[in-house]
């Protein structure tokens, strides 16, 4: 059976892990499967957005555990390994990506909502990094995105404890950007990502570009950097097109050029 299940919405992409019966943990065949799935996802034209969700009541539970001793035997740190390719390729994906969540999102399933640029979840959903109750920490950018997203205080608590937050206390802390109905998340996120999809294409790759950058130099390399993508944008088609469209109170028409 198929671990992860791609589907296209006109502009909009759903990458959905389809293992409810195990809570959609995180295996080697869910990461091969969101992997293909951004892969073939990228080179479409036609997808402006993506949504990674889970099928059933529950995001993503994290890593499977019955599979700890395979990862002793073949620690999935090397360049060509699968699970540094997949988190590799959603870190540097340049079209918007938003999680759908509800339920679990622990460990892994926590890892891949903060990898994600917009979360979006349902009222009975709860983030945790729980691998110090396994013997273990997170390994896919859990201790350098939780820090950063949610500040040392919040970040520490949930490391060291291994106990999850509420979706409330998610939204507080800035892992999550809108909460909806328990069962609703995926039809929030598709609003969201229609409003994306809206939008200029390169415009918005460009933002996304520049707003990551914050988290990898000091302030004044991101602010060039900024300028540099805000002056490829200024002389591109779409930003003709969007004056014109303003200025003749029509509907903007974007190519992505």
């Amino acid at each position: 059976m198929t671990a992860v299940i791609t589907q296209t919405e006109g502009a909009v992409a759903v990458i959905a892990i389809d293992r409810s019966e195990v809570r959609n943990t995180l295996s080697v065949e869910v990461q091969q499967g969101l992997y293909d799935g951004l892969l073939a996802v990228r080179v479409n034209p036609d997808v402006r957005c993506v949504i990674i969700t889970g099928t059933g009541d529950v995001f993503c539970a994290g890593a499977d555990i019955a599979a700890l001793d395979d990862l002793r035997a073949s620690p999935p740190t090397g360049d060509r390994s699968l699970a540094r390719q997949f988190w590799t390729e959603l870190s540097d994906y340049p079209k918007p990506v938003i999680a759908a969540v509800e339920g679990f999102a622990l460990g892994g399933g926590c890892e891949l909502a903060l990898a994600c640029d917009i979360v979006i979840a349902g009222a009975t959903a709860r983030f945790g990094v729980p691998e110090v109750k396994l013997g273990v920490i997170p390994g896919a950018g859990g201790t350098q995105r939780l820090i950063r997203t949610v500040g040392k205080a919040t970040a520490m608590s949930m490391l060291l404890t291994g106990e999850p937050i509420s979706a409330a206390d998610a939204l507080r802390s800035g892992i999550v950007a809108q909460i909806v109905p328990a069962g609703e998340a995926l039809d929030g996120a598709r609003v969201t990502a229609g409003r994306i999809a809206a939008n200029s294409p390169l415009a918005v790759s460009l933002a996304k570009d520049a707003a990551l950058q914050s988290f990898e130099s000091v302030l004044q390399l991101g602010l060039t950097y900024e300028r540099r993508n805000f002056n490829i944008a200024l002389v591109s088609a779409d930003c003709h097109e969007g004056q014109a469209a303003f200025l003749a109170k029509r509907p903007a028409v974007f190519t992505g050029k």
